[in-house]
This record gives C-alpha cells, structure tokens and sequence, in this order.
C-alpha cells in the first residue's frame, strides 16, 4: 500500500512505489497539499503529482521512466520542413512565459483522445501558475498572427526541464513548441527533458524509456547546480534545431507581469 502523507511529512524515496503487479504500478504516496516547497522536494526526488477531481494528491514515479534527450530529437521530413517555414516567416513566433496562465488552462481544458476529464485541475492549475510566478515553471508557446495556437509548460530545476503538458489548437503548434523547447535546452547545456510516461507520439520525435535507478541517477548529475537562465528566445536559437537553415534574430516580448 503506498504511504498516506501529512504536509510535514517527507515523501519517500521513488523506489516505495507500488510495483508493475499492483492496481496502481508507480504510485510512491497519497495525501498532502501543492505547496511550492514540496513541489520542488517532489521533483528534486523524480516524484510528480498526478490526480484527478475529488481524489486526494498523488505522488509518483513511473519504472520505467520516459525522457527525451535533446540531441536525440528527430523531427519527420514533413515537421522539419514545417519548423523551417515557420522560424523564417514575420508573423510567427516562439514566446516563453509570455502567456503562462492561459497555456496551462489551455492544457487543461484541451480535449484529448482516450482522456475523459482532465489531471490538471483547478488545484493544479492554482499550484502551477503560483510555482511559475516563484521561477520555476515555464511555458513555451507557438504564436502565429499574434494568436496563441500551441504550446507546452513544465518545471525547471538546475540543468533538467521536468515536461509536464502540451495543447495544440493548430496542426503541428505542439511539436513546434516542443521543437523551440528542445533548440532552448540545446543552446543552454540542458541534456535531458523528462517525458513521464511512454507515448507513442513522443517515441516518434527520439524519446525512449529508462530505469527509475538511471532516472534518479541523472538527477543527482544535473540538479544540484542552480542555473540562472535567460528565459527568452531569440528566433536564432532555432540553428540548434535547423542548423544554418534558421533566421538570425527575432524575439516575442513578454506579456506575463
């Protein structure tokens, strides 16, 4: 059985979690509220919640765990041509955390196939917008004609970007968020973007599954050292997506206070 937690209590360590044999294969503890610093206890220890309305938080840690590391990513032939088209025309663009808010309700309320309901609820949504306006959650957004049409938000902890959804309300605007993701963590020595759970989708663009051990085993690398980023994007950090292929400059003013 996983561990009922109060707020002064400490989560347990990932390897607790209920194993591939039980009704809920991951699942670390139960109970607790979403404040920022144990938020940020969670994720330093590789655990994220993940609950739906009515429930109370649930703490986990998938085995095995899905990552995509940011010199493995390959777009399609059809993507590629599409990140190309859009990193060289005026009227699109790439913001970071210029629109927070409206990206994570927008992941939340985003229909998805095979989901009835939503995780991101309302508490989510609240501790989330609350830990980005500390510094630690960032979203990235496709804008096309000045309309906010894609993008993705996930937490950020020394050199590791904690991916944590994605909404896409044009063809492609997700990949194309995800694609300026990668090209940002690139540019700044960040290895891995953590994925949570196997998909389909993100197997295809050079994401794979590793051990909960290996998992935990980076963290320790890439987490102690705090990292003070530029959280902007210049339309020319693209070349480490596109090589010589992306424009030289260009960037989204901020919008968020």
């Amino acid at each position: 059985m996983p561990r009922w937690i109060e707020d002064d209590d400490p989560l347990p360590p990932g390897r607790s979690a209920l194993g591939p044999g039980d009704e809920a294969p991951g699942l670390v503890a139960v109970g607790g509220t979403l404040g920022s610093a144990r938020l940020e206890e969670a994720y330093r220890k590789g655990l994220f919640p993940w609950f739906s309305q009515g429930q109370p938080v649930l703490w986990w840690s998938p085995e095995p765990r899905m990552v995509l590391p940011v010199q493995a990513f390959k777009p399609s032939h059809t993507l590629r041509k599409t990140l190309r088209r859009f990193a060289r025309e005026d009227r699109c663009t790439i913001g970071v955390d210029s629109a927070f808010e409206r990206v994570i309700r927008a992941c939340a309320m985003t229909p998805r196939e095979g989901q009835d309901g939503t995780w991101i609820v309302p508490a989510m949504v609240e501790a989330y917008t609350r830990w980005h306006r500390e510094g630690r959650v960032h979203s990235f957004e496709t804008w096309i004609d000045g309309e906010l049409v894609g993008g993705l938000y996930g937490v950020a902890i020394g050199r590791m970007f904690f991916g944590e959804s994605m909404f896409s309300h044009r063809s492609d605007a997700s990949k194309i968020a995800l694609a300026a993701l990668v090209a940002w963590c690139r540019a700044h020595d960040i290895p891995l973007i953590d994925c949570q759970q196997h998909t389909p989708h993100l197997a295809s663009l050079g994401a794979h599954t590793i051990t909960r051990a290996a998992f935990e085993a980076h963290l320790a690398q890439v987490l102690p050292a705090e990292e003070r980023f530029d959280w902007t994007y210049d339309a020319a950090t693209w070349r480490h997506v596109l090589g010589s292929e992306a424009p030289r400059s260009g960037a989204l003013p901020r919008e968020d206070p």
